[in-house]
């Protein structure tokens, strides 16, 4: 089986682009969309974010639980969110290398906005027989790739369900 490196998957909010950005652009509240992620550490940056800012993740699946370091790419208001995953480790973020990147894009739809989530696996050097190995070993059996797919569609539903529901009240 051909190694997949990055999915992505796209849905339409009803807000406007700044609102999703907005959203999405502080890590410390992913937690409140994604089905992995928990937000950040305390002390990771506060709300403010640039390219070369950096903050450590924090994630869980089932039991178990950990940390990620993080920087962030881009940060274009209204257009785009993004930053690697570099270091990763049970408390502390200790073991570096590349991991992953994650990319939001925000492009007006109508009365609304497209947003499109990727996910890449920046794995590159590990040979696809042990990168396929520990996929199925820390993701239930499947791949990152497909792991990747199911926790892009969640989050952007739990966004767009936040999102209107804030629109509305």
């Amino acid at each position: 089986m051909t190694r997949v490196f990055t999915v992505s998957g796209s849905i339409v909010i009803g807000v406007p682009p700044m609102t999703v950005y907005e959203a999405v652009s502080r890590p410390s509240d992913m937690g409140r969309w994604s089905p992995e992620n928990l937000g950040t550490t305390a002390e990771s940056s506060g709300e403010d974010v640039a390219p070369g800012t950096t903050f450590v993740g924090r994630n869980r699946r089932g039991r178990f639980r950990w940390v990620t370091r993080c920087t962030v790419t881009a940060a274009d208001p209204g257009r785009r969110f993004a930053f690697r995953v570099h270091a990763i480790g049970r408390t502390r973020p200790r073991l570096r290398g590349p991991i992953a990147t994650w990319e939001y894009r925000f492009e007006p739809a109508g009365e609304g906005t497209r947003v499109t989530e990727t996910w890449t696996d920046d794995r590159r050097a590990w040979p696809a027989f042990l990168a396929g190995a520990f996929d199925r070993l820390v993701t239930p059996g499947r791949t990152f790739a497909d792991f990747q797919t199911a926790n892009i569609d969640k989050t952007l539903r739990n966004l767009r369900r936040e999102l209107e529901q804030d629109r509305v009240v």
